[in-house]
């Protein structure tokens, strides 16, 4: 099948969002304007999806490794999109119907963003077209260890039941489709628990350069995979 089947869109697409920064050193910018370009294209994705009946979307936009790893002055230019995205844009994007939800670690982050994140946590749209997951200072492990901790705290049954609720993503379902742009084949520890039964789509094209076409394809290729959880 090489068209898309409208009756068949996958209810939640997960993004990892790679090669922002050697989108700019190919076109000869700098790694802020790379990763200036990538965030602007979450905006441009979310429509996408929404007008295509995504019910969910969940993008990295910041890794736990990232905060530890990248040099200081690429982590105060992401933190200056971050501060633009969360007191401008979402906040936009919330009154055309998109529930926002970030959710990651909060070791690390200025203050001010993680007041900003908190009002944000706290903002309900009433009937959203689509859900909006950004996982910033993300880590998949870390995921775990923290529904773990709760776990622990909060005592009684342990099962995988348990563990779901205790994700950051719940109570959205699972994704069907995670999304790796950027030519890396790997997943580098991106939704361990709930990408257990996902399909996952590589492409080498860089995330300044996924584009709604490029998300209908996507989709394409994953109305053709024979999903069988197991079976």
């Amino acid at each position: 099948m090489n068209t898309l089947d409208r009756s068949n869109i996958p209810q939640h697409i997960a993004f990892i969002m790679d090669g922002n920064r050697r989108w700019a050193k190919q076109k000869g910018k700098s790694k802020f304007e790379g990763h200036k370009k990538g965030y602007a294209n979450i905006e441009a994705t979310v429509k996408a999806a929404m007008d295509l009946g995504v019910k969910y979307v969940t993008f990295w936009a910041l890794s736990t490794d990232n905060i530890k790893e990248r040099e200081k002055s690429e982590l105060l230019g992401l933190f200056k999109l971050i501060r633009l995205g969360f007191n401008k844009d979402f906040p936009r994007m919330m009154k055309n119907g998109v529930q926002v939800r970030i959710m990651g670690e909060s070791t690390g982050i200025p203050l001010d963003i993680k007041k900003t994140i908190n009002k944000i946590q706290k903002t309900v749209v009433s009937n959203p077209k689509i859900y909006l997951n950004i996982a910033f200072n993300y880590g998949g492990k870390k995921e775990l260890i923290h529904a773990i901790k709760r776990m622990v705290k909060e005592g009684g049954k342990v099962d995988e039941a348990q563990v779901e609720k205790h994700l950051y993503t719940y109570p959205h379902p699972d994704p069907d489709l995670i999304v790796r742009s950027g030519g890396k084949i790997r997943t580098s520890g991106f939704l361990i628990w709930q990408g257990t039964y996902a399909e996952w789509y590589f492409t080498d094209l860089y995330w300044p350069d996924f584009d709604k076409k490029q998300l209908e394809k996507a989709i394409i290729w994953f109305q053709n995979q024979a999903r069988n959880f197991g079976a």
